[in-house]
This record gives structure tokens, sequence and C-alpha cells, in this order.
């Protein structure tokens, strides 16, 4: 009997699949994250072996977990053709069929979004010889296809034809029926804008995707694919390389330390040398924080802005409001590598203040406040969306600085003067507040609910 059991994990908006035959007791993983327990468990609840831990290609967003599924299980690591890898696994060529019982995964060859890509077709013998489903990777989703600019400017266009001859020779004649199973759903930065459908069918995306519903050329294809594609997350080419190694920290995050008020200060005293992230949310860290602290705040976003602000090479130490944040926030940023959490501030800020240690503070304007102070001449409104969101509007006369690169861009600004962060709902808009107060910035403003609210209350809209 068929095994199909999707695992969506929060934040990264990513999607992994248990697949198999319950009578021949065997099944098949694809696109393993890497804390690798959930699928254990679930093949154990069932009464499966794992025999095969399937990349459909070379991740940038999330840290694999086919090496640490295959040390665990006992399982075969499979995936598409690169010279790249570093660590032992059969590159499967095109046609190849793993059998599972009488469930079987096709393997199709289906680059674009990376070189090497593999997709999986499905089939059962319960249900004749052909096959009714794809898990596509990151090449097809719902509403949107696959980036294919994540190897640099000198491949893209030669992916971007790729992925075109995929979609329609070798996806497209699969006919309209079949099931598709992405590996991402809204929300990750594999695609443009993904929809908010964890499963379709080629007749749907036919119907829907304007990639698909267009009947455009190959050469329209790539201009329409690479215009207005957003800036890749920084993190994803250091996970590129990082996933073709040898897999380290294979059982899990180490559990970072709790330090007293005074420790964590002794610690965190060189703002060069550590990284601290308070994960609470923006009006909490608005009224008292660390001085230095970075706000993170450890919401679905967490895990993108995360990797988008923090490095691998420098210790991280969390700020949180109980313990069970702080596990939540060291196993979201294992999930992308970042494995250096080495202590927390026990008890939170309620210790801190305790202790008479010092309090750092931002302001918070409402959008009215903002409207009725933006044009007085000690006020700096800074947009920190990204280029693309500014391009459909912003406030009136606001300077524009994307917060992942504002550390690179704070000589537009007057350390004398009020800033006032906005984006579009307040997130990121405390994550530049923070780091210009890091930065030596006296007065500091975030205005909660920003764009949105902007928008929600009809304030002027300045478009260039």
């Amino acid at each position: 009997m068929l095994v199909l059991e999707p695992i969506y994990t929060d934040g990264l908006a990513q999607i992994s699949y248990l697949v198999g035959d319950s009578k021949a007791a065997v099944a098949a993983v694809i696109d393993p994250r890497r804390d690798v327990d959930i699928y254990l468990d679930l093949a154990r609840e069932k009464g499966l072996r794992i025999a095969y831990a399937i990349e459909t290609h070379i991740h940038a967003d999330f840290v694999s977990g086919a090496q640490a599924l295959a040390e665990r299980s006992g399982a075969e690591i499979i995936g598409g053709c690169s010279a790249d890898y570093g660590f032992e696994l059969r590159q499967a060529a095109d046609g190849e069929v793993l059998e599972l019982g009488q469930v079987s995964l096709e393997i199709i060859y289906s680059p674009g979004h990376t070189p090497e890509h593999i997709s999986l077709l499905l089939r059962d013998g319960q249900q004749g010889d052909e096959p009714f489903a794809l898990f596509t990777g990151d090449t097809l989703f719902n509403l949107d296809v696959g980036r294919p600019d994540l190897l640099g400017e000198d491949s893209t266009k030669q992916l971007a034809a790729q992925l075109y001859a995929t979609l329609f020779t070798r996806y497209l004649p699969l006919g309209e029926r079949v099931e598709i199973y992405p590996c991402h759903g809204a929300g990750s930065a594999c695609g443009k804008s993904i929809g908010d459908r964890r499963r379709s069918t080629l007749g749907n995306e036919l119907l829907f995707n304007p990639a698909l519903n267009q009947r455009r050329s190959e050469g329209e294809f790539i201009d329409w694919l690479l215009s207005g594609m957003p800036e890749p997350p920084r993190h994803y080419a250091r996970l590129k390389k990082l996933n073709v190694r040898p897999a380290t920290h294979r059982h899990g995050p180490s559990l970072p330390t709790p330090l007293s008020p005074e420790e964590f200060a002794k610690r965190s005293a060189d703002h060069r040398a550590v990284q601290l992230v308070d994960l609470r949310s923006i009006l909490a860290f608005g009224g008292g924080h660390v001085p230095g602290a970075l706000n993170i705040a450890l919401q679905n976003e967490f895990v993108s802005w995360a990797g988008w602000m923090l490095d691998d090479q420098r210790p991280i130490y969390l700020i949180g409001e109980d313990s069970q944040q702080i596990q939540q926030a060291t196993l979201q940023l294992y999930r992308i590598g970042l494995d250096r959490v080495e202590g927390y501030l026990r008890n939170g800020m309620t210790d801190w203040q305790n202790a008479g240690l010092p309090l750092a503070s931002v302001g918070q304007w409402t959008v009215h406040e903002l409207n009725r102070r933006r044009e007085d001449p000690q006020v700096q409104v800074l947009d920190v969306r990204a280029p693309e969101e500014v391009e459909q509007g912003r406030v009136p006369d606001a300077r524009h600085a994307f917060v992942a690169h504002l550390p690179e861009g704070l000589e537009q600004l007057d350390k004398n003067r009020t800033v006032a962060t906005y984006c579009g709902s307040g997130y990121r808009a405390s994550i530049a507040a923070s780091i210009l107060k890091r930065q030596g910035f006296r007065h500091v403003v975030n205005v909660p609910g920003s764009w949105i609210a902007w928008q929600q209350h009809d304030l002027p809209v300045e478009t260039r």
C-alpha cells in the first residue's frame, strides 16, 4: 500500500516527503532537512525501513539532512550528477528507477534551478503503470518556478534556458492529471512568488502559473523569468558550499549555555567579536534591550532574516522570553548551518534589569506620527524594504537602504538626527533600528505596522 507523507518545515517553507510501500515495509525520504528525527520517528511509526535518502539538487536555503539520515538509518544517498559532491552518494542517471515494493520512483534529469537537478516520477502498481505524481524539487512550484540565478551571472541565462526545456519538454508531456509535489511553499525565496498551495497538478499550473500559461518562446521566457528577480538571500551561497561537503553535527544542535547577566555582559562586551540576537517582539525590544543586540523576532520570518544578517564564523548569544524560545531559535539556526550558538541570557531581560545593567531602547511611532513628522528637518525617514517593493511606492521623500545592506550604507544618514525606519510590517524596520543603535545612532524610532498600516490609512505615497 502506498505511503506518501509530506513534512512541512515552518520558516523554511520547505517540504520533504516520506514515500514508500507499507506492505513491502520500505521507503525513501526526498529532500530531508538537517534535523532528521522526524523521518526516523515516522518510519518507526509506520514500520518502514528507509532505503534511500534522495536529494533533488544541491540545496541553497537549508542544510541537507541526507548524510545524517543515511548514517542513522543505513539509507543510500541518491542525487543528480555533479562533480561538486565531496561525499559518497549514487549519482543517478536519467530514467533510472528506484523500486520500493509496488511503488517506484523514476529519475528525471531536470536542470534549470541547478545543473544537477533531478525530479522523481511516482508510480504505484495498484494504480496502473502510468505515473500519477511528480516530485519537482525546486523546478516547479504552485504559481511559480525555481530561480536560475543562484550560481552567479555567468550561468543564469543557460540555466533559465534549461529550465524552459525541463518544463515544456519533460514535464508538460506527462499530462495534466499528474500531481505536483514541490520542495517549497509560499514564503521561500527559491522562487519569485510561490503560491499558497503545497501541492498542485500540471493541469492547474498550466492554467494559472504565469511561467506556463503564456506559451512564451524560450527567449521570451528567459526575459520574463529574469526580470524583477529579487536578490538571493546572503546565506544561500554559503549553504551551497556547505551542502557538498561531508556533514558535521549530524545528531542535532548543541544546547547553548544559560548565562547570568554578569557573564552574559562579559561575553558580549565586544560587539564586533560576537553576535547578540534578541528574539523578542519588536515592541518588547523597543521598550528595553541589551545594548548592541540585533532584534530578529522569533516569528515565521526568523530563519530567513537570521540567514541574511548573521554569519557562521562568530559566536551567537541569544536573548529570549523563555528557554522554549531559545530552544526553538537554536533549532532554526541549526537548519541553516549557524551552529555557534554558545549561550543565552538566563531568565531573559528580567534578570538583566534586576541586575541594574545598562538598557538601550528604540522609540515607536504610529504611521500617523510618522506622517506628521516626516517633513521635520531633524527627522530622517528610512525605507528598508527590498528595491522591488520600493518601486511600488514609498513614504514621500524617504531615503532607501535595503536592511540587508544597511551596515554598508550608513554614510547617508546623520547620527545626530532622528532616524525613523519602516518596512512592510515593522519586522525588518526593527532589525534596521537595532543596527543603527549598535552603530551609535542616538535617536532611532521604528514604525510598527509600517507600509501595511500606511496604505490602510490612505496616507501620501510617492512613486518614482
